[in-house]
């Protein structure tokens, strides 16, 4: 029988979405309603339609995962005491038995409004060239407020694309213009939290120790830089819509989400 699958997916690549529900800021966070769902079925779905080989929810707590295997999605309860959803996707990797050279992305489990685009490229990027370990996206940054922002997090890469830094301060700084007075969508770029890993950088960035800038800036990405791996970046194929951290960002993801079912009813576009 020939091969049914969308020939546009990137060959060899697994989906991890990490899913915890003690969130400080919104607690039960991924099973609050979006238009019907619970909010990590939404990231589910959508990393479904991105043409994974396997999709799987990585959750501490036994209501996600009840939740989870109802609507159908394979789910693997992990350690609770994870320091971070990458080292939830590392167990699953270790646990599945995936080849080491294979791409696993790992899509947030509070991203409800994910561009499937967006989860394919990252794992094509990773898969393109055998000396990437993870890849990444970012997306232009010409705002001022946002460059000094320290939630908006800043990268730099050399002229192929690999990452040089990360950073949540303005970088690069542009002496001439003050620094920040300088925002410039051809210079400044903002980074979107999407990786895709090779399963052994994967395994070896879980095994490491956090390092020191990674500690100073609180961005685990340094972590990689510092032991030495290729982060591959690219500019997001689709803007990606801001994530739920508040009660605020859930009810603007709410609104999003019921006018698209509306026009889905209707037949709208």
């Amino acid at each position: 029988m020939a091969d049914e699958r969308d020939s546009t997916r990137a060959p060899g690549f697994h989906v991890v979405i990490p899913a915890r529900h003690a969130s400080q800021r919104l607690p039960g966070k991924p099973l609050r309603d979006i238009a019907g769902r619970p909010m990590v079925i939404h990231v589910w779905m959508r990393a479904q339609a991105a043409g994974a080989d396997e999709v799987w929810i990585a959750t501490d707590d036994e209501r996600i995962a009840a939740v989870a295997r109802q609507a159908g999605a394979e789910v693997m309860l992990t350690d609770p005491g994870h320091a971070s959803g990458t080292d939830r996707v590392a167990e699953v990797a270790g646990r599945r038995g995936w080849d080491p050279g294979s791409v696993v992305v790992n899509v947030q489990g509070d991203e409800p409004l994910i561009p499937p685009a967006n989860i394919r490229q990252v794992a094509e990027l990773c898969s393109s060239a055998p000396g990437i370990a993870i890849a990444t996206l970012g997306v232009p940054l010409d705002s001022a407020e946002a460059l000094t922002d320290p939630n908006a997090v800043k990268l730099v890469t050399a002229a192929d694309g690999r990452a040089l830094y990360f950073s949540r301060a303005p970088i690069p700084f542009v002496r001439d213009a003050g620094g920040a007075d300088g925002a410039s969508g051809r210079l400044h770029r903002r980074h979107v939290g999407l990786y895709a890993y090779r399963v052994a950088a994967l395994r070896q960035l879980a095994a490491a120790a956090p390092c020191a800038m990674e500690q100073a800036e609180k961005l685990e990405q340094l972590r990689a830089l510092w032991l030495g791996m290729r982060i591959q970046v690219a500019d997001a194929a689709e803007l990606p819509p801001a994530g739920v951290d508040t009660l605020e960002d859930l009810e603007r993801v709410r609104i999003v989400a019921q006018a698209a079912a509306a026009r889905a009813d209707t037949g709208g576009d």
